[in-house]
């Protein structure tokens, strides 16, 4: 067969490592050929190839990034995208195609199997959030540099008597600042799924600062107060119609230094959580989800995901991946609040 690849939305460690596995096990084993699709679905869509071989992915599986390269771009927002799709993929002799993606890339991979392309996912993202798999590559790499992050700013906070406030990746799920969280000894953790009070945020600042210690708070980009909305940047939206986030951190260090005469700073880390070499479970758990979606296309598994599930990896619809968010439940979370203040 003819295979296409592709890595679409935010990069992410890990990606190299399943483009080599994918490879490496389909030219290998199974005889196959592949073809590189550039910048996400802006490859198929504009025709935008690269050679893809054995010889192409020696050496990738340390880097960060995608040497396919990213993007958002959204074929069903794009007047004749499908068509063009359809088109280019008949003209290219491409037999199927292996999309690796989060939420926005493999609702377009899962909308183009039902109209008949032949379409396997593997799931992507930092943020952990994609439904029908315990844990997604690049959530562990994110969550590790987060944590570090935690932890240097502990002398900082101590030596200043400051409160400091790191904010982190997290739209509508809390993975990243629990777990760097709750690794990182952070005196508070605000996730998307709990709105918070800022009057009892101000509370656990002042108690921390009472026990002679300075605090350390842990935000995720969405979360709110109980009064209040998402704090977004005033940059439109992308081709999903996602807002920007940004500056939750700097309205929470206003709000305590004004509610508790305490001095407050904040880290926003931002892109570094994608960036770098993948950790050795990132680069594992990548490289299994790039052996098995090849076994997926070469059993014909089209409209399925590869998953993580226990120890296993096991193959479940596309459509499962992005039906629902995979969210903090509450019962973890309250876990997290035994250490708050």
């Amino acid at each position: 067969m003819r295979i296409g690849v592709l890595t679409g939305g935010g990069d992410c460690p890990g990606l190299n490592a399943v483009i080599r596995a994918v490879v490496r096990k389909g030219v290998g084993v199974y005889g196959h050929e592949f073809v590189g699709y550039r910048d996400g679905w802006r490859g198929p869509l504009d025709g935008l190839t690269m050679e893809l071989g054995v010889a192409q992915v020696r050496g990738i599986l340390p880097r960060g990034g995608t040497i396919l390269g990213s993007s958002r771009t959204n074929p069903f927002a794009v007047e004749g995208g499908v068509e063009q799709i359809r088109f280019n993929l008949h003209a290219a002799g491409i037999d199927a195609l292996i999309a690796v993606g989060g939420e926005d890339t493999l609702g377009v991979a899962t909308r183009l199997s039902e109209l008949g392309v032949n379409v396997v996912g593997v799931p992507k993202t930092i943020d952990n959030d994609l439904n029908a798999t315990d844990y997604t590559f690049g959530f562990d790499t994110a969550v590790n540099i987060a944590m570090e992050a935690i932890d240097r700013l502990h002398t900082t906070a101590e030596s200043h008597h400051r409160a400091l406030i790191v904010e982190v990746m997290g739209r509508h799920a809390g993975w990243i600042a629990l777990h760097s969280g709750l690794a990182g000894g952070a005196n508070v953790i605000l996730i998307p799924e709990v709105r918070f009070s800022i009057e009892r945020v101000c509370a656990y600042v002042e108690s921390r600062f009472q026990s002679q210690y300075a605090p350390i708070l842990v935000v995720s980009e969405g979360a709110q107060p109980e009064e209040g909305e998402m704090v977004t940047l005033e940059k439109g939206v992308d081709a999903f119609g996602h807002v920007r986030l940004g500056g939750i951190g700097e309205w929470l260090a206003g709000q305590i230094e004004h509610r508790t005469g305490k001095e407050a700073r904040t880290t926003v880390l931002g892109h570094i959580q994608r960036g770098g070499t993948p950790t050795a479970f990132d680069r594992v758990l990548a490289t299994r989800f790039g052996l098995h979606a090849i076994d997926a296309v070469q059993h014909g598994k089209w409209g399925s995901m590869v998953a993580l599930q226990g120890a296993q990896i096991v193959t479940v619809p596309l459509s499962a991946a992005t039906e629902k968010l995979k969210t903090v439940p509450p019962e973890l979370y309250a876990e997290a609040e035994v250490f708050f203040g």
